[in-house]
């Protein structure tokens, strides 16, 4: 659901995140919606410091990683009976200022996953990660059989039939690759981009994501899923026939 009355909410997964996450949930309580933190077992002030919030706040006891986190999130989102979730990482890399245009385009694409892309100023990213998160693209397109941009992206819009997915047996990283091939593949949900800012300027504490580790559970996961649906070549040439959709709604005001 992407209609102008859908109830959404933010939901924020954090980890260790006492530097920054006080703006971050200051950021989106700004926008007038209800947020959800998931605390995924920070020993820093982090669950003090949100505590002290407006917000709800999740806690895990033990660390269970972002997929984990995120669970909890929609777990806790289908609860209180949000339609829609735009989730944010707590590290400050997001920023909320980006989720209207999300918005507008979850609006304007209804039944879409809507994913703030990492679009602009994308000499900004090290070469490494574009280069790995190019690699990603086009296999996890390719399992969704329709292209996709920035598959790599943790702000999100996940519209109800995303949410439904929740308990998809993925975890950790692997957890946002999963829900979109799941949501393309077995919910017929459509993936569209908003062209975002890419910021790798030095500010930010040092990823959780590991790029040998992670980048071989999600290739794993990811090839794995292309051999189950059992059109490897069909959806080959899907992805591939044209360009993903991207919804720049300052350009279309």
């Amino acid at each position: 659901m992407s209609s102008p009355t859908a109830r959404w909410c933010v939901l924020i997964p954090c980890l260790n995140e006492e530097a920054a996450i006080q703006g971050v949930v200051n950021s989106a309580l700004a926008l007038g919606v209800p947020v959800i933190v998931v605390d995924d077992g920070s020993d820093d002030r982090t669950p003090d410091i949100v505590g002290a919030m407006p917000v709800t706040l999740l806690r895990h006891p033990q660390r269970s990683g972002k997929g984990g986190a995120l669970r909890t999130g929609f777990h806790e989102a289908l609860r209180q009976g949000f339609d829609a979730v735009v989730t944010m990482d707590g590290d400050g890399q997001h920023l909320a200022s980006d989720v209207p245009r999300i918005v507008a385009a979850a609006q304007r694409y209804p039944n879409h996953i809507v994913i703030g892309a990492r679009l602009i100023d994308r000499e900004q990213q090290p070469k490494a990660r574009r280069h790995a998160n190019a690699v990603a693209d086009w296999g996890i397109s390719w399992a969704c059989a329709q292209p996709v941009a920035d598959t790599q992206s943790g702000q999100r819009w996940y519209p109800r039939a995303a949410l439904d997915l929740v308990d998809l047996p993925a975890e950790n990283f692997v957890f946002e690759a999963a829900i979109l091939i799941a949501a393309s593949r077995e919910k017929g949900l459509g993936v569209a981009s908003v062209p975002i800012a890419s910021r790798y300027n030095g500010e930010f504490r040092i990823s959780h994501f590991n790029p040998v580790r992670d980048v071989a559970r999600i290739t794993i996961y990811t090839v794995g899923r292309i051999l189950h649906y059992g059109d490897a070549w069909a959806s080959y040439r899907r992805s591939r026939a044209s360009q993903p959709v991207v919804f720049d709604t300052a350009a279309s005001a």
